[in-house]
This record gives C-alpha cells, structure tokens and sequence, in this order.
C-alpha cells in the first residue's frame, strides 16, 4: 500500500447547520515531511469537505481518513435498528437509506435521531436506563480489549463530541462517494487511486507515544509526529485538539499504510466488511 503519494485525515462534525468550526483537515505526502493543515479563510461545511476530496482524489493517489463510524452495529443485536422492518442490513443501503430520509441542511443527519428513528437514541435521562443504548461494533470491541479506552457508540446522542450526529451525517457523505472513490472494507482495496477509510484519532496518538487524550500543545504534538516517522510542525501558536488530532492522524495514516496486518485484522470477516466495516489501524 506504499503506492499512495498522499495522507490525509479529517475531523468531521455532524452540528446542525451550514459551517462547522470542528471540521479540520490535514495531509502530508510520502515521506517524512511534517503534515499541513488545509488553510481556510472561514469554517468547512461538510459539502465543501465532500467536493475538496473529489478533487483531491483525481489529483494524487491519496488515502484519506474520517474520524467518524462508518456504520453502526449490527452483530450484536442483529440490526441496525431493532424492530423497524424497513431498515437495510448492509451498510452501503444504509448509507443510501439515511441519505433518503434526510433533508438537513450541509448532509446533517440530526434528523434521522431525533424524528425519525427517535426510540433508538439516547438524549437524556428520560430515555431510560443509559446503559442499554451502548451497543458497539466488533472493531469496537476490538479496540476496546486493545486497551484503547471506551469507544462511543452510535446511540449516545449526548455529548459535546455528538459523535452519534457526526457519523450518521457522514453517512450521506460516503453514499455521495460510491461509484467514485472507494471505501474500505466495503469496497475491495483498489490496485490504484484513492481509497477512503474510517479512523479513530486516539488511536494514532497512542501510536504516537502518547497516552490517548486531548493534544493542545506543540511538545506533545510533535512527540508523538517524531514516533510516527515525522518532521516536527511548526506554528506560532499551538493548534487546537481538532487540528493537532488530524495532524497526528495524517502521519499515522502514512506510518502504517504499507503494514500489511492493518489490511488484514484478525476480527475482519466479508460479512462484517459488508455490514459494519473496522477502523484503520485498529489491529
């Protein structure tokens, strides 16, 4: 998988609205360069994010990164959403299933919690016992025994990371892609171009040496680059946790690109390829 040229790693958002002040992108190409942040004159929204990796995409064979899930778990319980008969079971129909449903504004998905499949999401205390809406995905698990820390889930809609929104959110997203970049595991890994895949930032900053939390200083931040095989980043000032997660992100994608394991995880079966898909980079 040496054969990408480029690294880059996004923090999404799935906030209601047009512009998104938690969306942040970095990239860095082969070699050991320090990664870079995409420069704005104002926030991202998620249509824009959309139109910058197409173009990306075309110009360079890139591996890009998205820190939200793909999909949400079926395994454990047998579907994504128990009980409603309409729903699909495999994560590419999903996708297209959330795209119909949805007409939030900048591919937002808040809609799809909290009108039209309320029942499933947990939004406070009035839901019941929180405990029983932490259902998680085997990558998760796997990340979990890993001793990664607890994963989130896909119905917690409590938070202010809204992990829940963000990923459903990207959901219409990847089903905007289909056809024309392909995302691993659903799609086969291809023999050329860009390939997209779903990642979890703390996992590259305990790649990195670090114990796994915020990054809000350059020490840190380049502690953990300097493990991942990286020139240090350079600013007057230190990036926010949003940058300094894809910055580490975009490095960790370039120093385990060509580890064969991280292709091949012992948990990845096809059906769970199909169904819930697994986080680059967790073994």
């Amino acid at each position: 998988m040496s054969r990408f040229g480029r690294f880059a790693a996004i923090d999404w958002s799935g906030a209601k609205g047009r512009r998104h002040k938690g969306i942040a992108i970095a990239v860095c190409e082969a070699g050991e360069a320090a990664p870079k942040l995409v420069e704005r004159d104002r926030p991202w929204s998620r249509s824009e994010v959309l139109e910058w990796l197409l173009a990306a995409a075309d110009e360079a064979p890139t591996l890009f990164g998205f820190d939200f899930s793909y999909a949400p778990p079926l395994h454990e319980r047998g579907a994504y959403l128990p009980g409603e008969a309409a729903v699909p079971e495999d994560a590419r129909s999903f996708w297209a299933y959330v795209d119909a449903l949805c007409e939030d504004e900048d591919l937002g998905a808040a809609s799809f919690l909290e009108q039209h499949h309320r029942p499933h999401f947990y939004f406070g205390a009035a839901d019941g016992t929180k405990a029983d809406f932490l259902h998680h995905r085997l990558c998760e698990h796997a990340f979990n025994a890993m001793g990664g820390g607890k994963a989130s889930t896909l119905y917690d809609a409590i938070g202010a990371s809204q992990v829940a929104k963000a990923s459903y959110a990207g959901m219409r997203l990847l089903h905007r892609l289909e056809g024309r970049v392909p995302v691993w595991p659903f799609d086969p890994l291809p023999a050329t171009g860009s390939l997209v895949v779903e990642i979890y930032t703390r996992v590259f900053i305990r790649l990195g040496g670090l114990p796994g939390g915020k990054v809000r200083a350059l020490e840190p931040l380049n502690h953990a680059l300097a493990t991942l095989g990286s020139r240090p980043f350079t600013a007057s000032a230190a990036p926010n946790d949003h940058e300094t997660d894809v910055l580490i992100a975009a490095a960790g994608l370039r120093a385990i690109a060509d580890r064969p394991s991280y292709w091949q995880p012992a948990g990845l079966t096809p059906e769970i390829a199909r169904t819930e898909g697994w986080t680059f980079g967790v073994p």
